[in-house]
């Protein structure tokens, strides 16, 4: 006979089980065969063909020519820049995610229907707001466009619009834009409400009899209290903007002009199934693994210095 405790363990390790036999099947084995692939050429038509780290040699190295250092592929570190660039819109992205989120943390009528709707762009399907953004941006018939040329009319100023999709000028900041808008209602505003709901009312009301005004309760009570939810978003935020942007390359400007719209996930993308290139795309998925785990442990290790833990 099993005794009790032997039980429990065997009734948890069971329960564990499906979890565990799905991130092996699913995670570990993709994760360990990617790796593999990384070390090999192949086109998906003829056999694969072991060579090492060459395809990572090709991907990070640099060669010299006319007296200076060329990278090997000068498109995946132009796209390496394109995925940076877009990242910039992390901290405002999540400073309007916390206003946003100090609104809706009022208790005012109506307040529910306001969440809602500024959550509705992360509910709704990823394609049909790119079509709607890209409607939005088209140069001739765009909305934005229209609205300009109008206000530039009413100003007496000549002005032809803005090729905010087709410049290379104004391809990334346009995405920007559009991922502000998706962002600031999303997840992130949901997690900072949650952490300001979560702040005790005692600390205000200390602060309070200190003589503390809503500018100094926010700073010496609320920021503090809400610092590991901001830490936990930025960290995730970080780890989003090197493996986002695809959706958007892809269906609104395929990457272009110029590739100046492809981040690291697109080209990974085109090199797996657009060029057959497996070992190579294999090796930049890699590539964009380390660097977010070297960010991450980065993250633990040096900012959770500035996260602070309340203890009832």
């Amino acid at each position: 006979m099993l005794r009790s405790s032997t039980k429990e363990a065997v009734a948890g390790y069971l329960f564990l089980l499906p979890n565990l036999l799905g991130f092996l099947v699913f995670t570990l084995v993709p994760v360990a065969l990617s790796l593999v692939l990384s070390l090999v050429n192949w086109d998906m038509l003829s056999a694969p063909k072991f060579v090492g780290l060459a395809n990572f040699i090709n991907l990070l190295g640099f060669h010299s020519e006319n007296g200076g250092l060329i990278p090997n592929d000068p498109l995946f570190w132009k796209c390496v820049g394109n995925t940076l660039f877009l990242m910039i819109i992390i901290p405002i992205e999540m400073m309007v995610a916390l206003l946003l989120a100090l609104a809706m943390n009022q208790k005012i009528k109506g307040i529910k229907l306001f969440r809602i709707l500024y959550f509705l762009p992360t509910i709704t399907n990823g394609v049909a707001i790119c079509l709607l953004w890209a409607w939005l941006y088209n140069y001739d018939f765009g909305l934005l466009n229209g609205l300009i040329i109008k206000l530039s009319g009413f100003l007496n100023i000549s002005f032809k619009g803005i090729p905010w999709l087709t410049s290379t000028t104004w391809s990334k900041p346009s995405l920007m834009i559009m991922g502000l808008w998706i962002a600031m209602g999303g997840y992130n505003m949901i997690l900072f409400v949650a952490a300001l709901q979560g702040v005790p009312r005692e600390l205000y009301e200390a602060a309070e009899i200190d003589g503390a005004d809503p500018w100094h309760k926010f700073w010496s009570v609320t920021w503090p209290m809400i610092s590991p939810t901001t830490f936990f978003i930025a960290i995730m935020a970080v780890i989003g903007g090197f493996q986002g942007g695809f959706m958007q390359a892809y269906v609104m400007t395929g990457g272009g002009p110029e590739r100046s719209t492809t981040p690291l996930e697109y080209l990974i993308y085109n090199h797996l199934y657009s060029w057959q290139h497996v070992g190579y795309a294999a090796s930049i998925a890699w590539f964009v693994f380390v660097i977010v785990f070297i960010i991450t442990l980065f993250n633990w290790r040096f900012g959770g210095k500035l996260v602070q833990y309340y203890h009832y």
